[in-house]
């Protein structure tokens, strides 16, 4: 399933979801559940029919962020806390709400108020306003948005379900990583990235029940890329620099080649002009999910570039999407 950070979407702000469901098994949303049907209240047009095919996975924080996946999460704050990592944010930058039970007020309140605690005290985090949510400085939220599907792996797999983090917000990403560059923390294996590659036409214009017949015919091909994708972050990861850099060389021509294909795949199907739609990958050969948290901490920070029902076990990642603003004309249509 693609995980997107956010809880819902409004309007067509959701509609490149449709060119994502040619790469996954569907989309998955952590939902709260004070705000249990948001999405669907939110882009009825889109997610009502999504959640109607059986593509929308709404996902309980406080039930999936158990005790385990909260003593994870607040180590790997405490741990950035202790190294400084937050130590020259604007504290009067705009706050942001995010739910008290991402935080693990659910899974174990006596770390969840710990870490509260200690970001109040920094600045970063206010009191709860509405008792269900937590004003929170934008860069702690963000780093909370992007890790918290990799420490939720596990608990999604007992429930059936692969979660693949995915953003479309590089930029904000990338200063997250910035801001995380902290010689005190170690790190872990090595961060290895597939840049954006044009993969097919975004879809975001076009009606549902075409992308879902499209992906019908091809979706095992897309899937499979995605999955590719999946492999490069985890193979190549633990390589030495030498056997990296020529490994890196023969997997991305391979990559390539296989985009080409997808690429003219598409066209031939949707002979409109539609924009191009881009798909990455970054991530490091590390999991939250095996302890050594400053490490691994990191290498999930680290995923900010663009799918099974099992996670890949060895890897921190997550895709990056990007739709071109220019049109990519089909060859031959009028």
């Amino acid at each position: 399933m693609a995980y997107v950070h956010e809880p819902y979407w409004l309007g067509h702000d959701g509609d490149y979801l449709k060119t994502l469901l040619l790469f996954f098994d569907g989309i998955a949303v952590t939902v709260p559940d004070y705000m249990k049907d948001a999405p669907l209240s939110a882009d009825p047009v889109l997610a009502q029919p999504l959640s109607e095919h059986g593509l929308l996975e709404q996902l309980s924080p406080e039930s999936l962020v158990d005790e385990s996946a909260t003593e994870t999460l607040v180590e790997a704050l405490v741990e950035l806390i202790t190294a400084g990592a937050f130590k020259n944010l604007d504290t009067n930058a705009a706050f942001v709400e995010l739910s008290g039970s991402r935080l693990g007020t659910y899974g174990h309140r006596g770390l969840a108020k710990f870490l509260l605690a200690e970001l109040e005290e920094r600045g970063l985090a206010k009191p709860s306003e509405d008792g269900v949510s937590v004003p929170l400085h934008p860069e702690v939220r963000a780093f909370v948005l992007i890790t918290l599907p990799q420490i939720l792996r596990k608990s999604a797999e007992s429930i059936g379900l692969a979660l693949h983090p995915i953003s479309g917000r590089p930029r904000q990403v990338q200063a997250l990583l910035n801001l995380l560059n902290v010689d005190t923390l170690p790190s872990v294996g090595h961060i290895v990235a597939a840049d954006l590659e044009q993969v097919t036409l975004d879809l975001a214009t076009v009606p549902l029940d075409e992308v879902l017949d499209f992906r019908d015919a091809h979706g095992e091909a897309y899937r499979t890329y995605a999955r590719n994708l999946r492999r490069f972050v985890r193979d190549l990861g633990p390589l030495d620099d030498a056997d990296r850099e020529a490994a890196l060389l023969d997997r991305r021509d391979e990559l390539a080649d296989a985009a080409d294909d997808l690429r003219r795949q598409a066209r031939k199907a949707w002979r409109r002009p539609l924009a191009s739609f881009s798909l990455g990958i970054a991530g490091s050969a590390v999991t939250l999910a095996g302890g050594n948290v400053p490490g691994a901490m990191i290498g999930a920070a680290a995923a900010i570039v663009g799918l099974g029902r099992r996670s890949e076990p060895g890897s921190a990642y997550s895709y990056l999407f990007q739709a071109q603003a220019k049109l990519a004309t089909a060859r031959g249509s009028r």
